[in-house]
């Protein structure tokens, strides 16, 4: 077992699964000093230093996120990087493209090699990531303003993609992003879900013949739990569906819940050979849950 937050006392440390790109040396530490070699100009842009170069408590909270998942990632990115001699990265719904410039600016701006496309529906983000990548130099960020969905087929973008990222992809966004991962063959899938509600709203729909049927419906009787439910439930059908793919996956914490309620962070790595029932599994909750209808989601 990995052990995370080593600087907490021990009864509120958290721990990892074991995981083959995530050795004792990327223990991950709270440490929310600027790291070596990090651009302060790329700080000040993305508004986590002010202007005279301090982080105030919001932006250190921001940037601890950044970093603490830049941890999960960087033995990803090495990995990748050794064995192909270059790595293509897509950041889906990457918003203003905090992860994709701090992976860039951390990792790959001292090597010669390695892409990072982030993908974002709003144009007005994309330019201003555009604009930024520009003026630092950072000549092998791509950006295109897309849906998740969209970039599937779009022409512009490679074939393949070696990692997929994406970090609070809002309701199905996530969902489409590992579409996207599955269709480039991705080799490593890092997800941070948000909130989807399709799962929520049929749990819904349905509670009271489920009420009628098993004392387990209790589970999502009250509103909150429907909706709590209802978002575990999609996450667990997110990773089957992905062990039934051929992917190894470790579902863990982002960071502690105090900084975040969407904290969920699932790294799944292609290890060949598909969970043999992970299929049947999925069909089971399915038609359990009288979710049967979303079976075109969570099955393919």
């Amino acid at each position: 077992m990995e052990t995370l937050y080593s600087n907490r006392p021990a009864a509120h440390r958290r721990c990892l699964p074991a995981h083959p790109f995530l050795s004792a040396r990327h223990t991950v530490k709270f440490v929310p000093d600027i790291k070596p070699g990090q651009s302060p100009e790329l700080l000040k842009a993305l508004h986590i230093l002010t202007r005279d170069g301090k982080l105030n408590q919001d932006s250190r909270r921001k940037l601890k996120q950044v970093y603490h998942l830049y941890h999960f990632i960087e033995p990803l990115l090495a990995e990748v990087l050794e064995t192909n001699g270059t790595l293509t990265l897509a950041d889906h719904g990457a918003g203003k493209s905090y992860l994709g410039f701090i992976l860039y600016d951390l990792f790959l701006k001292p090597r010669a090699a390695g892409e990072v496309w982030g993908i974002e529906a709003r144009a007005e983000l994309v330019e201003k990531s555009r604009a930024l990548a520009e003026a630092l130099g950072f000549s092998r960020m791509r950006f295109l303003d897309l849906t998740v969905a969209e970039a599937i087929g779009h022409p512009a973008l490679p074939q393949r993609f070696d990692i997929v990222t994406a970090l609070h992809a809002c309701d199905t966004a996530t969902d489409d992003a590992i579409d996207f991962a599955l269709a480039k063959r991705a080799r490593h899938i890092v997800l941070v879900p948000c909130c989807q509600a399709e799962v929520a709203s049929v749990l819904r729909r349905h509670k009271n013949a489920s009420l009628s049927a098993t004392a387990l419906a209790e589970l999502w009787r009250h509103p909150l739990h429907t909706r709590e439910f209802g978002s575990h439930v999609t996450n667990v059908l997110r990773c089957l569906r992905l062990e039934s793919h051929g992917y190894r996956v470790t579902v863990t914490e982002l960071v502690g819940w105090e900084h975040s309620m969407k904290n969920e962070l699932i790294i799944a790595t292609h290890a060949g050979a598909p969970r043999g029932n992970a299929r049947a599994r999925s069909e089971a909750i399915l038609e359990a849950l009288q979710l049967q209808e979303l079976r075109p989601r969570f099955i393919d």
